[in-house]
């Protein structure tokens, strides 16, 4: 992945994350093999756990402890109001940038 590509994600991996959990709740491990399946085969797991500390400490998700047969519980991330909210501005702003680039590639 190129280094524009990598700082691209950077700044929407958050709205990426909101938006697989609002699909579903989900643990950590899920949340990034959730990613790879969808084409982002390059984000380390390390920066989605790290993404997932910074959005539960932000209200962004309730978090469940499930136990798990296999070693210590797991944290299951769900998407709740706040999220909800976070997640809708995210598409807007993204519909917004979306349309400001494609004016500027088709010359307008």
């Amino acid at each position: 992945m190129g280094k524009q590509l990598t700082e691209m994600l950077k700044g929407a991996l958050e709205g990426i994350v909101l938006a697989l959990l609002a699909e579903r709740a989900a643990y950590g491990y899920e949340i990034t093999a959730g990613l790879r399946e969808r084409g982002f085969a390059d984000i380390a797991e390390g920066t989605v756990y790290a993404l997932l500390v910074r959005i539960e400490q932000r209200g962004l998700v309730d978090v469940e402890k499930v136990r798990s047969e296999k070693g210590p519980p797991r944290k299951v991330y769900s998407l709740n109001d706040d999220g909800r909210t976070a997640l809708a501005e995210f598409w807007e702003n993204w519909n917004f940038l979306a349309t400001r680039l494609e004016q500027l590639r088709e010359g307008k």
